[in-house]
């Protein structure tokens, strides 16, 4: 977790734990708002030490429990400043993926270039229907949110409507990996390998593939993308992450220009692309 993260976790639960301690009846224990409010005592000791992230409902009930109901709107505003930033899977998808692909949508509508690394999925921008629904349907599996993939494949293949608008770029930076996992039948990853060759004469798209072949200067890991030097998304296996402080955006930005030394474009990775694509055939 990140230590600006962690550190606007504990601001709140001091926060939390002064609101215990001015409540207008007199001060309380720890276990006395814990009856309050029903929970174990090791939830209240969590939230106020930095060691659990409070939901919106927490904040509510908290703000309750101590007669200060009028403190939930601070709360939830703090809450919102630090989760805007890393927005667990489990919290940013209670209500199916639509709210999430939107909101990502709303960003790179007001994008004009975006840059892209991925190490072992074809970018959502290029991605075809069918791909795109084998990759969120395999993550959803994984998260146990069985419903909404539909929708989310309509709008990320409608998210790329971008590529067609004038004065828009995507500089696109894969591993080849990412040409060759077999996160969909090969029969689905042969057509999306032929997409791929499709949009390499593309005036907005800028692809770059890293050959396995290849000497890195560092680890091709942990995909991500740059929109316009001030926004960086990057994902992990529990949380997305929001990045719009500038070292880190500089710091995204020097990662992928690392690792574009060691990438080919035109007709060495059209080549690339189509030794994978004859591996399929052999497979």
């Amino acid at each position: 977790m990140s230590t600006d993260y962690q550190q606007a976790r504990v601001a709140l639960g001091a926060r939390l734990r002064e609101l215990r301690f001015t409540c207008p009846g007199g001060r309380l224990t720890g276990r006395q708002l814990a009856q309050r409010l029903g929970w174990p005592g090791s939830k209240v000791s969590k939230l106020e030490n930095g060691r659990q992230t409070a939901t919106p409902e927490d904040l509510r009930a908290w703000a309750d429990a101590t007669d200060q109901p009028d403190v939930y709107p601070e709360l939830a505003g703090r809450l919102a400043g630090f989760e805007s930033h890393i927005r667990s899977w489990r919290r940013a998808l209670a209500n199916g993926f639509k709210p999430l692909h939107e909101s990502l949508t709303a960003e790179i509508d007001r994008t004009s270039d975006i840059w892209i690394w991925e190490e072992s999925v074809i970018p959502g921008l290029l991605q075809t229907s069918e791909y795109a629904r084998h990759v969120i349907g395999r993550y959803a599996e994984l998260l146990g949110v069985t419903s909404d993939i539909e929708t989310a494949v309509r709008s990320r293949v409608r998210r790329q409507e971008w590529l067609y608008r004038p004065g828009r770029k995507v500089h696109v930076l894969m591993w080849e990996a990412a040409l060759r996992s077999l996160i969909s039948p090969p029969s689905v990853l042969a057509a999306q390998l032929d997409r791929l060759e499709g949009v390499l004469g593309m005036d907005t798209v800028e692809l770059g593939v890293i050959p396995f072949t290849a000497s890195v200067k560092i680890v091709p890991a942990n995909g991500f993308w740059v929109l316009d030097d001030r926004l960086v998304v990057a994902e992990d296996w529990h949380a997305e992450l929001w990045l719009d402080d500038a070292d880190n955006v500089a710091l995204y930005a020097k990662v992928w220009r690392t690792l574009n030394e060691s990438a080919v474009y035109g007709a060495a990775a059209h080549n690339v692309i189509n030794a994978a694509r004859r591996a399929l055939n052999q497979g």
